[in-house]
């Protein structure tokens, strides 16, 4: 399989620095992410090997069969291993590999490689393992069997594919979104504003979706994913026409979502350095909560894909400091991630409040006030910690540097002292948990 040498040209960085890119630079980012799940997938059959583990020659000839199908066609295999979770299964198994864990399942590439076969019709068969039954295989979906089942052969011809075992058959649909008898397909959101058109598999199966998170959701209902269709609808028509710059990020950068439980009150959401490519939320209240969540979370992406290729901070020294978006003390790697975070959010409420009126109008440019505040003291705390590289700290400064920009942005009446009050209700909150 194909890897190339990445590189961050200066110009890029500070893009990147000031919360912005766009899609040339997150282009570069997503490019970099796809050849680490190359050496990853890779990494799982080369320590399988090394260990001995018995599942070694049936990842082996996976790899083989990826490869073979690659050659003939680089698109399916494209669509299989940038699928977010397959990062986080692969990283996952070769840790486990490296320490000796029973619980590794390298045999699990063969699901990778069945699932390229299948979108590129090639013709082959493949033994595939299950877990309790379930055969996952990633971008598609999952073939549910007998709860005995251990292993399936997958069985790929040019009109279609099937799962077979113990004399039971699962036909997998031409179309595999859709769900069948035995089949549970991953399902899809779309939305386009202004010729601009974006695409979200909702994954809301694969075990490795979004790893340790303690509030990720099940199977979305009909009813449910259609409330979600109609709110992204909303949501992407706001980004595309009032902050278009951030559409395109989000466009570039983010393929998967997955639903998680939503908490008593507001919203969760989250994205992962493993499943680059995923945001995981609960059901947003509105279209403005999604829209802005999605900036959130891009930037989040963003800046995991960058340290994937640049180092920002020292190793974690043990010290922790306030967050003014966190009920708990956070090390500088997150202190970062969080004003990088809310320095996109802080821009969206910039773009959005001259939209906005009446008391909307004030709690929008609460929010940009609240914010831009909030992240430009978190880059002092950063820049003062001795904590970052150089690259980190000029990474920091371009970040200081927008946030000050912004600082004489004009807002409607109210809106400071809101921002303000909110801004020190946390705080006296957190002293008192933390002092």
């Amino acid at each position: 399989m194909d890897l190339h040498e990445h590189r961050i040209p200066v110009r890029v960085f500070s893009e990147l620095a000031v919360g912005g890119g766009g899609a040339p630079a997150v282009g570069r980012l997503v490019a970099a992410e796809y050849s680490k799940h190359v050496l990853l997938v890779r990494g799982v059959m080369e320590n399988a090997r090394a260990a001995g583990h018995p599942q070694a020659p049936a990842a082996r000839r996976a790899y083989d069969l990826l490869a073979a199908v690659q050659r003939r066609r680089p698109d399916a295999v494209d669509a299989v291993l940038r699928h977010s979770p397959v990062g986080a299964w692969a990283r996952r198994t070769i840790r486990m590999l490296r320490t000796g864990d029973g619980a590794a399942a390298p045999g699990q590439l063969a699901a990778l490689a069945a699932a390229a076969a299948i979108r590129s019709g090639t013709a082959c068969e493949i033994d595939v393992p299950a877990v309790d039954g379930v055969v996952t295989l990633p971008s598609l979906g999952q073939a549910v069997l007998s709860p005995t089942v251990s292993w399936v052969t997958v069985e790929c011809t040019p009109d279609g594919a099937e799962v077979l075992a113990d004399g039971a058959v699962v036909r997998i649909p031409d179309d595999p979104a859709r769900d069948a008898s035995g089949w549970r397909g991953l399902r899809s959101l779309s939305a386009e504003a202004d010729g601009m058109p974006l695409r979200l598999v909702v994954d809301d199966l694969d075990p490795y979706r979004m790893p340790e998170t303690a509030n990720i959701g099940g199977r979305l209902t009909e009813a449910e994913t259609s409330r979600w269709q109609a709110t992204l609808n909303e949501a992407w028509h706001l980004l595309v026409r009032h902050h278009r710059a951030v559409a395109e990020e989000v466009i570039t950068a983010i393929t998967v979502l997955t639903p998680l439980v939503a908490p008593p009150r507001g919203l969760s959401s989250s994205t992962s350095r493993e499943t680059f490519g995923c945001v995981a939320l609960s059901a947003p209240p509105d279209a403005a909560t999604l829209a802005v969540t999605l900036t959130h979370e891009t930037q989040h992406a963003k800046l995991s894909a960058l340290l994937d290729l640049v180092p920002l901070t020292l190793p974690d020294d043990g010290s922790r400091h306030y967050a003014p978006w966190r009920d708990d003390p956070r090390p500088i790697p997150g202190l970062l991630q969080g004003a990088y975070a809310f320095l996109g959010v802080a821009g969206f409420w910039m773009r959005q409040f001259p939209l906005e009126r009446g008391e909307s109008a004030v709690r929008a440019g609460a929010e940009f006030v609240r914010w831009r505040e909030a992240a430009r003291a978190v880059t002092t705390t950063l820049l003062d910690s001795g904590r970052l590289t150089d690259l980190g700290e000029s990474f920091t400064a371009g970040m200081a540097r927008r946030l000050d920009d912004w600082a004489d942005e004009a807002v409607p009446s109210g809106a400071r002292d809101l921002a303000r009050e909110q801004a020190e209700r946390h705080r006296n909150r957190w002293h008192g948990r933390h002092a």
